[in-house]
């Protein structure tokens, strides 16, 4: 069987995809022949060695997180699934419920367990889960850290409610998902991209307002505006120290916002007397449950939310589609798709 790997000295350059042996499950193990994988600004991180969560990255790995894929077999023990069920992967193998832990969050696919990057793959039977019917294989794949992302922070974290405001920055997987969430739970939503294009792609998404951060670097002002100067209840932050301070600006006071990523880079730390005027929260968000994956889907099965998947790419073109990623080409995600 085939499988995608990539080695020291890492880069895209370094992606390949090589043969194996196919893998056997163990007591309470399951192996799922994979259908399809999506692209994280996190495999992005770790295909270029500078990412890495519990022991050091080091010679080589076995990429993503997200995937959808058929289960073939069981080891035993196995109680949760059966052979031709059809299941998306968890981000962390170990997180079933309740508060994280060390130990809970060093069980991410990708690193430092091997990823669900191969034709053939090994899964704990906690770290796989049934999922909707409705959606595609390459929906499904969107689903175990973007879509997880923005559900925990919409609603696990913050506990919003109908008629709050959000911003969500930007147009990749998780802010787009924050879109379809928000939107279908009745929350008013403010969207930010440096493209017009793209803008007006989540207008039709049900964006409420929207942005342009490179024609208003100032953001934070028409957030105000659009909110009677009062400030936003909730913000999805991907930008990290490169746009925190609007995020800062922009949100009311006893507001939330969501630290999900750095895209944008690094840059001054934050004023602690900015937090404590606003009253503010500030919170670190890395995926969620599986308790938690299984309400998201619920509710997407409820409200018949489709994932936007814009570019898909079959699994021998991973490096194409790590390139689109960093060119910063896509609206919602990426999906590299397994031939028979």
């Amino acid at each position: 069987m085939r499988a995608i790997q990539v080695s020291e000295p890492w880069g895209v350059d370094r992606v390949e995809v090589v043969e194996r042996p196919e893998p056997k499950p163990g007591h309470g193990q399951v192996l799922v022949r994979m259908k399809a994988v999506s692209l994280n600004y996190r495999d992005l991180l770790m295909v270029g060695g500078v990412y890495s969560r519990g022991p050091a990255m080091a010679g080589t790995i076995t990429p993503f997180s997200d995937g959808c894929g058929v289960v073939e077999a069981v080891g035993e023990g196995v109680t949760r699934v059966k052979p031709g069920d059809r299941v998306s992967t968890l981000f962390f193998q170990n997180w079933t419920s309740g508060r994280a832990t060390v130990e809970k969050l060093t069980s991410a696919l990708g690193s430092p367990i091997p990823g669900a990057g191969a034709e053939l793959q090994v899964f704990s039977q906690e770290g796989v889960s049934k999922v909707p019917d409705f959606l595609t294989d390459e929906e499904v794949s969107t689903l175990a850290c973007a879509g997880l992302t923005a559900w925990r922070g919409l609603f696990e974290d913050a506990r919003l409610e109908p008629g709050d405001t959000v911003v969500l920055q930007g147009t990749g997987g998780v802010s787009i998902f924050g879109l379809q969430f928000a939107h279908a739970a009745g929350l008013r939503t403010i969207v930010t991209s440096s493209s017009d294009a793209k803008l007006e792609r989540a207008r039709l998404l049900g964006a409420d307002h929207l942005i342009n951060y490179r024609a208003t670097p100032e953001w934070s002002r028409p957030v105000r505006e659009a909110t009677g100067g009062v400030g936003a209840d909730f913000i999805m932050e991907v930008g990290g120290a490169g746009t925190i301070h609007q995020s800062l600006r922009a949100v009311r006071i006893g507001g939330h916002i969501a630290i999900i990523g750095v895209v944008a880079g690094a840059g001054e730390g934050v004023n602690p007397g900015v937090l404590i005027g606003n009253n503010a929260k500030l919170q670190g968000l890395s995926v969620g449950s599986r308790e938690m994956f299984e309400a998201m889907c619920r509710a997407i099965a409820l409200h018949g939310i489709r994932p936007v998947v814009d570019k898909v790419f079959p699994f021998t073109e991973v490096r194409e589609a790590f390139r689109a990623m960093q060119a910063g080409e896509h609206f919602g995600k990426i999906v590299l798709t397994f031939g028979a």
